[in-house]
């Protein structure tokens, strides 16, 4: 059994990684940093200046920015400027109104905005913000983690510097290296804590969800949620728990992606994920009327499962987070349908390999897409899961033991595909449009 030191760093870790989020993360995290150093300028800035790392680019490029009804950088940057707030962390812009974006379209207008890519940079995580009015400046540096912040200048006083002196990189003191996790420890966790300790993950369900029935009333994205649970003449899926499944978490990601002013449950830094491990998990749980507790222990073995496999494969990568987040949401229906350890290990080989290799080709509306075949996937893998069917260490990349599986996976999205997020981020940015 755990001690309640051990449970603590569990739900401190846990607690600081599923928060709420408004709108995308990276543009919203841009947002911040511009935010930010506008705070410790004192003004509204002249010129605002920033370098990013190509993950960020490539996730900001094409997705909607909540309240504006307008997608990419260039209004997330003006709006932080503007009425930004860094205390809200990533709904900064929650204060966002129609002035507000007529005033930031203006702001845009007036060129005031530069955004170049930060070469020779390892983390795929990093932003970089210079504001300047008068000959005063303000600089503000967020790497490795949406809201956290490395550098902070006023002038020629540095107010904090986590970085290292060689190569602009963050020092590695980040409190979630401090728990060491498994497969086998995140599913004792999730079984096992006072229900009283884990019950604030239903917070989750209440904001993804409410998310979901958002899209069903208004035209958001691609509208997959609702094409899926709108009743056709000739309905494909059907009427089950599996398109309630599919509909509700594609839907909730059709808003996200589309800009609706609606907060959701994040996870790891990724909304799409916060709601692939979330929204699932949820609606399994209500139409087979489970109970709350069986609901709060799934919903945290699944958001866990989601934290431990981004510790290795890292905030940004090649790799889609709907086969992360996908996975967890697996663990969560298993549970859910009675299974033990040994068949939630058996679910996650089957997950890995199948869809290992999905690539992220950005945050935009289609990821309502990846999001619905991932979680299909997550169904599928539980329902052989129970059947005690699981893909074998003779087959492809899974090996016998199941904390070896996830870091094949990690490894493959983390350094294997590397070339791959090069080709994908050139094909977007030298599109003809």
């Amino acid at each position: 059994m755990m001690t309640k030191d051990e449970r603590q760093r569990f739900i401190d870790l846990i607690k600081r990684e599923v928060v709420p989020a408004i709108g995308c993360t990276e543009p919203i995290a841009v947002a911040l940093c511009v935010a930010r150093a506008t705070e410790i300028l004192g003004c509204i800035p002249e010129k605002i200046s920033l370098q990013l790392s190509a993950n960020i680019l490539k996730n900001a490029m094409g997705v909607g920015i909540p309240g504006t009804g307008m997608i990419g950088l260039p209004i997330a940057i003006a709006l932080g400027a503007l009425i930004g707030k860094s205390e809200y962390q990533l709904e900064v812009l929650r204060d966002c109104t129609p002035d507000s974006v007529e005033q930031g379209k203006q702001y845009m207008d007036e060129g005031r905005i530069s955004i170049s890519l930060k070469e020779n940079i390892s983390e795929k995580l990093y932003i970089e913000v210079l504001c300047e009015a008068g000959n005063q400046c303000a600089e503000a540096i967020i790497t490795t983690g949406h809201t956290n912040f490395v550098y902070l200048r006023k002038d020629d006083k540095v107010l904090m510097n986590k970085l290292t002196t060689s190569n602009d990189t963050p020092c590695s003191s980040t409190e979630d290296e401090k728990v060491t996790l498994t497969l086998r420890k995140v599913y004792d966790f999730a079984t096992t804590a006072p229900l009283e300790e884990i019950d604030f993950i239903l917070e989750a369900r209440r904001l993804n969800k409410a998310a979901a029935e958002e899209s069903f009333k208004m035209d958001y994205g691609h509208g997959l949620g609702r094409a899926i649970r709108e009743p056709m003449e000739t309905p494909v899926v059907g009427d089950s728990i599996f398109a309630h499944i599919l509909a509700y978490t594609s839907g909730a990601c059709d808003a996200r992606m589309a800009g609706a002013m609606i907060p959701v449950m994040s996870n790891s830094g990724s909304g799409n994920q916060g709601i692939s491990a979330t929204m699932p998990v949820v609606i399994y749980a209500e139409e087979t009327h489970k109970s709350e507790e069986q609901l709060v222990r799934a919903l945290i073995l699944s958001h866990l499962t989601v934290i431990y496999i981004k510790q290795s494969l890292g905030r940004l990568s090649a790799l889609c987070g709907c086969v992360v987040a996908a996975t967890g949401s697996s663990c969560g229906i298993t549970y859910l349908m009675g299974g033990t350890y040994l068949q939630v290990s058996h679910a996650v080989k089957n997950m890995i390999a199948n869809i290992t290799g999905m690539i992220c080709d950005g945050a935009k509306p289609s990821c309502a897409m990846k999001v619905t075949s991932g979680v299909a996937t997550a169904v599928f893998s539980a329902l052989l899961a129970m059947q005690q069917k699981c893909v074998t260490a003779f087959e492809g990349i899974i090996d016998d033991d199941v904390d070896q599986c996830i870091r094949n996976l990690t490894r493959i999205g983390s350094q294997g595909m590397n070339e791959t997020d090069r080709l994908v981020l050139d094909i977007m940015t030298h599109k003809k449009q």
